[in-house]
């Protein structure tokens, strides 16, 4: 009689869990459990991902903060992203209570749906220019979130609601045409 223990994750390499892709050789940061609600606090304090990851001899390119991977966190304060990561997927820092720091990379072209969802100490953030879009609440629930600054001179497409419940007071824009765009469109 054999007991095999199944987990969601393919590797874990310096204490950051990963879905590996063969094929292309690139990883996706996830959660430790077999499913996200299976363990919490996985991540805590101030989480740097690396570029690249070797595992078994093979070294893979971190593309993507996968789904929920840092969901529900609350230990967790501040995240540094590599420029090789291009998007940030449904509800990755979904509650993540206590951070306040992250820096987005200008590779990063999308933030999921409710990306941010409750992160309640987040004062303030960078937008890059590269991220073309917002995902529904994606700022949701953010209680002391007061600013963002938008690199992008254009507005992105945002779902619906990306703002619910948060007291953003600011938004700063490039220059007085990107002004003027993100105040002609909704929820700018």
């Amino acid at each position: 009689c054999l007991s095999l223990s199944a987990r969601a994750h393919d590797a874990e390499v310096d204490g950051i869990f990963y879905d590996l892709n063969a094929d292309n050789r690139t990883a996706t940061v996830t959660y430790k459990g077999d499913y996200y609600y299976s363990y919490s606090n996985e991540y805590s304090g101030d989480v740097v991902i690396p570029e690249t990851v070797t595992y078994n001899g093979i070294t893979y390119s971190v593309t993507s903060l996968g789904y929920r991977c840092f969901s529900d966190c609350s230990s967790l304060t501040s995240i540094t992203i590599p420029n090789s990561v291009t998007s940030l997927r449904v509800q990755c820092f979904y509650g993540c209570s206590s951070l306040t720091s992250i820096t987005i990379p200008n590779s990063v072209t999308s933030l999921g749906t409710a990306c941010f969802y409750g992160c309640s100490s987040l004062t303030s953030i960078t937008i890059p220019n590269s991220v073309t879009s917002l995902g529904h609440s994606c700022f949701a629930w953010c209680s002391s979130l007061t600013s963002i600054y938008m690199s992008r001179s254009t507005p992105p497409s945002t779902g619906d609601w990306i703002f619910d419940r948060t007291l953003l007071e600011i938004v700063y824009v490039v220059d007085e045409d990107a002004k003027t765009a993100y105040k002609a469109q909704a929820p700018w």
